[in-house]
């Protein structure tokens, strides 16, 4: 993860050169063979050349640590017996599915969905005064590589149909500012809950199943 963020905070850096100079990237990726080709017939000026050049160095560097890393987590954890199961889930593929396997642990140590979905820190904060409940920011009281992992799951399951037209109506519900930073969370939260049923019943995701209504609750 801190090699990912390394890379895609040069690959930033590179398209905000283009930018800064009226060059937007034409194609849709900037770091394969066309957009390499790109890159090289720009001529942009110095220093702005060599900064660029020496970015795309780096980001080559970290890919390939990347590869090495990812080659080590499949072979320690070929047989985690989770990672499968969650990677037929919308937005979970290996890396996701391993960490949140780690992260998880064993899933009897939740009695119900809820149990986990606290555990994860995706639930506001609640103050309580008299009758009144008042809803605070995340508790973010669990392990944040498993918030991040979910986070990072929803972004793409937000497009799978069983999650699409609540994150959708979340969204417009709440406004361009903080709706799809809501929804993402929302749809996290439903990710656990989902999550909780597969690893109990040891079954995939499945919500055309007797407990498809907990899984897109």
């Amino acid at each position: 993860m801190h090699l990912v963020r390394h890379r895609t905070a040069l690959k930033n850096r590179v398209h905000a050169t283009l930018l800064a100079f009226g060059r937007p990237c034409p194609t849709t990726d900037l770091f394969g063979a066309g957009g390499r080709e790109l890159l090289q017939r720009l001529g942009l000026p110095e220093p702005w050349a060599g900064t660029t050049a020496a970015a795309v160095t780096l980001i080559d560097d970290l890919e390939a640590q990347i590869d090495g890393c990812e080659r080590e987590l499949r072979r320690l954890g070929a047989d985690h017996a989770y990672v499968p199961l969650l990677m037929t889930a919308p937005g979970i593929a290996w890396v996701l599915g391993y960490t949140i396997a780690a992260e998880i642990g064993e899933i009897t140590r939740f009695a119900d969905p809820k149990k986990l979905v606290g555990y994860t820190g995706l639930c506001p904060r609640v103050y309580q005064s008299g009758s009144r409940d008042h809803r605070g920011p995340l508790s973010k009281n669990g392990p944040k590589y498993l918030r991040w992992a979910l986070i990072e799951a929803a972004v793409h399951a937000a497009r799978h149909p069983v999650y699409r037209d609540h994150y959708q109506a979340t969204k417009r519900r709440l406004g361009k500012q903080r709706g799809p930073a809501v929804a993402r969370v929302e749809v996290a939260r439903k990710l656990a809950q989902a999550i909780w049923h597969m690893l109990t019943t040891q079954a995939p995701f499945a919500p055309a199943r007797p407990h498809a209504k907990a899984l897109a609750a």
